[in-house]
């Protein structure tokens, strides 16, 4: 479905060389999701062309915008269809991935995914905010990630619960972010971050990204991450 040389082109752009092996896994992707979406809600973008650009090389931005070290745990909060995650692990195998989602079908997708093209991943179907005060994955990972799925003062205390003190909290959204920031960096800072950087890209098709990378520098407190309706109505 996709074309290997302009998706190989799309990935160098951002310094990542895609093998024939892993082009072939984003290709199997690429079908599934649009098969796999006549059955279910997965995206509104079904062409390659709009797949290859707004789907995989958007993931892909986070690779040039941030370090991920070699063997990193790494989590998906709210991955949905798996973006940024699955194509995260397929163009860095290294990676230990966990992807969470409250909806149980699309997990049951990503599992279909990572089994047809070879790959292992971690699932949880879960809400964030209950996985974030379970033990076994509070303050256990070294990079939350999360692309686009809600104001970052609410994303914070959904994301930020997970990362161990030394990783990192990474946001994925669309140009306009700066007044979001600023509202947001006195509940980062509750919850134990601190805003590092926010790197701005464009893709191919000339949209722009921000990619807001916040340090975890301090433990998060035991109050955080309150339920989802507080976090909604009176967000830190």
């Amino acid at each position: 479905m996709i074309d290997f040389e302009l998706m190989k082109e799309k990935a160098a752009a951002f310094g990542v060389e895609l093998s024939k092996n892993q082009l072939k896994m984003l290709d199997i992707y690429a079908d599934m999701l649009v098969d796999w979406n006549t059955r279910m809600n997965l995206t509104g973008i079904t062409d390659s062309e709009g797949i290859m650009t707004r789907h995989f090389e958007d993931s892909l931005t986070m690779l040039s915008a941030v370090e991920i070290p070699e063997g990193a745990r790494v989590i998906d909060i709210g991955t949905g269809a798996g973006f940024p995650g699955m194509v995260l692990k397929i163009a860095r195998p290294d990676i230990d991935l966990t992807l969470l989602d409250s909806l149980n079908k699309r997990i049951v997708f990503l599992e279909a995914v990572a089994q047809s093209v070879g790959i292992k991943v971690n699932t949880l179907h879960l809400r964030a905010e209950d996985g974030g005060k379970n033990a076994l994955h509070r303050e256990k990972y070294d990079i939350a990630c999360a692309r686009a799925v809600a104001n970052l003062r609410e994303l914070a205390e959904y994301c930020l619960p997970y990362v161990k003190v030394g990783g990192k909290f990474v946001s994925m959204k669309g140009p306009d972010v700066q007044e979001e920031v600023v509202s947001a960096k006195p509940g980062i800072g509750t919850l134990g971050g601190r805003l590092s950087e926010v790197k701005t890209l464009k893709i191919s098709d000339g949209s722009g990204r921000s990619v807001i990378v916040i340090d975890k520098v301090k433990n998060t407190p035991p109050q955080f991450p309150r339920n989802s309706g507080k976090i909604s109505k009176k967000p830190l």
